[in-house]
């Protein structure tokens, strides 16, 4: 296909990184459009750089405006050059972690009116037409609202942007809605690894962390092994939120985790593609004997 467009929707600047980098520079560089849509500037992040500490919510309060730098800088790392603010920059705040008092603000995303945002979120889709849609599952990988968030508002727009009574604008409907995912056992050979390595980075029981999923669960394997480098160079621009040790990083917590180069998703809505060979497992693929699309747009027309 070679009018290929994906539209992937993440919380705060660094989440597109973390998660979908390397999918996203190898599309990017295979000639697709990849939008980004980024629902908060990340206010309330934690800084890691000590110079940098006064941006913090709870100083100057600066900090969204350098994560858009930031963000800019990533994006040119991955190679994506369509990149938007859910509703504009800022119209959407951080809204912390869960039980935090910035939830209950009137502008956190966390309090966001669904229909509005998801409105907001359907007019991009409407725009950019893509094919495919990738966001956060329903616990937003690990139970932070705006990622809960991002899923509700995504899964909505979904909906809204196939929808003729809505708003304005051709109806557009998406062949595919995939949620990101990262395997148990992948993050097992990762802190294994950095055992053996001796990482600077603190290395934590897999089993004790609030997210992965079983390798029977994934549906989508993307082999971007050779984008690792640029996903890296993009996790380097989030300098107020990670620190990197190649192939290492970790954000505030000092907890290590691999920059994965074979990332996986789950298919939620559309019709699966037919299954092509995966990475290997030795390179963080999940292996045999589940079978698994390794093109996001596998079985699109």
């Amino acid at each position: 296909m070679n009018d290929r467009r994906l539209l992937l929707v993440h919380a705060h600047p660094d989440d597109e990184t973390i998660g979908t980098g390397a999918t996203m520079a190898r599309y990017a560089a295979e000639g697709a459009r990849v939008t980004l849509v980024t629902c908060t500037l990340g206010e309330e992040g934690e800084v890691i750089p000590a110079e940098l500490a006064h941006l913090a919510a709870d100083r100057d309060d600066t900090l969204g405006g350098h994560r858009v730098g930031e963000l800019a800088a990533a994006c040119k790392a991955l190679g994506v050059t369509d990149h938007r603010f859910l509703g504009g920059p800022g119209r959407w705040r951080d809204s912390g972690m869960m039980g935090a008092a910035s939830n209950h603000r009137a502008d956190a995303f966390w309090q966001a009116d669904l229909d509005e945002a998801a409105g907001e979120l359907a007019a991009v889709i409407r725009e950019v037409r893509p094919q495919v849609l990738v966001t956060y599952d329903e616990n937003g990988f690990y139970g932070h609202p705006d990622h809960i968030q991002a899923h509700r508002v995504s899964r909505r727009a979904f909906e809204l942007a196939a929808d003729p009574a809505f708003g304005e604008g051709e109806p557009w409907r998406i062949a595919k809605f995939y949620l990101t995912a990262v395997t148990r056992s992948s993050m097992r050979r990762a802190a294994e690894a950095m055992r053996e390595a001796g990482t600077r980075f603190l290395v934590e029981d897999v089993d004790d962390l609030p997210y992965g999923c079983a390798d029977r669960d994934v549906t989508t394997e993307i082999d971007a092994r050779p984008y690792v480098g640029a996903k890296l160079d993009a996790m380097r621009a989030h300098a107020t939120q990670i620190s990197v040790d190649a192939p290492w990083f970790a954000l505030s917590n000092d907890i290590g985790q691999e920059a994965l180069g074979v990332e996986h998703f789950i298919l939620r809505a559309g019709v699966p593609g037919p299954a092509g060979p995966g990475a290997p497992v030795e390179a963080g693929g999940i292996g045999e004997p589940y079978d698994r699309e390794n093109d996001l747009f596998a079985g699109i027309g």
